[in-house]
């Protein structure tokens, strides 16, 4: 059985490909460039091309049982938000239309917890998809390729859904997200948090949660991938313990933090540079959003690892890349 990977340079996709690969799995991964087909494991088989190329799609995924469709742009902020649709949208459109025409077995797709209803600091699951247009380009793209998906169950795509919480651990690539966080505490370089927190889920975890859907969860199926919820406190505290010399820094009160992401967000949009505090992500950890695993746990067998455990594996594999 051959199973493609799309996003394999990327940190969930990554982390799928280590895995598949680790089974003995024969993988095959669709990749923009020979630089960055480097970080693969040796055994994954690099086809180039990317999500927007139609037709590099359906030559990777010519002869694959399993799609694994992790390719996306996952931060909430870019200069140029059409990258959104593009990649988020059309090229979810692309690997849908082409795994159709191919046949496949199993499509498995990583969306977000963003797409599912939830209350602000509340508890919620899986069992309702969000209707009501989401804040931010992000967010929208990733909910018109969720519908894209969930559109095609009925001409016969064997999808399921998997909403990963906010992912961190072992990478390729760094990129803004929780895993800088962990660094910037790491070194000292946080003058302040922000308030609020997110739910969170160690990369090899997700990983993990996307091979057992793979193979256990019914076609159309939805699971979190959500471990706990954590403030940015108890974040700095995780790393404190493990890291020898980090310190807790201050939370910024939440007038000053959104004085100072409005101001950024004027700056940003006449120097192309991101702002220091984007206002989706302030938003978001306002909200104090808390997807739960349960099902993914029960259904799945799926068992996290726990968050202080997960900072302390990640912190190590940062100083072996020597980012710390």
């Amino acid at each position: 059985m051959t199973v493609l990977i799309t996003g394999a340079t990327g940190q969930v996709g990554n982390a799928i490909a280590r895995r598949v690969a680790a089974d003995g799995v024969e993988v095959r991964a669709l990749v923009r460039s020979p630089s960055r087909a480097q970080v693969l494991p040796t055994v994954v088989e690099p086809v180039f091309g990317d999500v927007t190329d139609a037709a590099s799609v359906r030559a990777a995924l010519d002869g694959a049982a399993t799609v694994y469709h992790s390719a996306g742009i996952p931060e909430q902020w870019r200069k140029d938000t059409g990258e959104f649709a593009r990649v988020n949208v059309e090229g979810t459109r692309n690997v849908v239309e082409a795994a159709l025409d191919a046949g496949v077995e199993k499509f498995v797709y990583t969306s977000t917890d963003d797409v599912l209803v939830g209350a602000p600091g509340e508890s919620f699951d899986e069992s309702v998809v969000r209707t009501s247009e989401g804040e931010t380009p992000y967010q929208r793209s990733k909910q018109e390729a969720d519908r894209i998906v969930t559109a095609a169950l009925d001409r016969g795509l064997p999808a399921v859904f998997l909403h990963p919480a906010g992912v961190y651990g072992p990478a390729p690539f760094l990129v803004k997200g929780l895993n800088d966080l962990l660094i910037q505490l790491a070194r000292g370089k946080t003058p302040a948090l922000l308030p609020g927190g997110m739910a969170v889920a160690f990369s090899e975890d997700v990983a993990d949660g996307h091979v057992r859907a793979a193979t256990q969860a019914a076609v159309g199926e939805r699971y979190l991938l959500a471990e706990s919820f954590q403030t940015l406190t108890e974040i700095a505290e995780a790393v404190a313990a493990a890291e020898p010399g980090a310190k807790v820094p201050r939370v910024m009160p939440l007038p000053i933090a959104r004085g100072v992401s409005a101001v950024g967000e004027g700056v940003a949009r006449v120097t192309g540079k991101p702002p220091m505090i984007p206002r989706s992500v302030l938003r978001f950890l306002e909200r104090g959003s808390r997807p739960s695993g349960a099902r993914a746990r029960a259904e799945l067998g799926w068992e996290p690892t726990p968050f202080t455990t997960g900072v302390e594996r990640t912190l190590a594999y940062f100083h072996q890349q020597g980012w710390i």
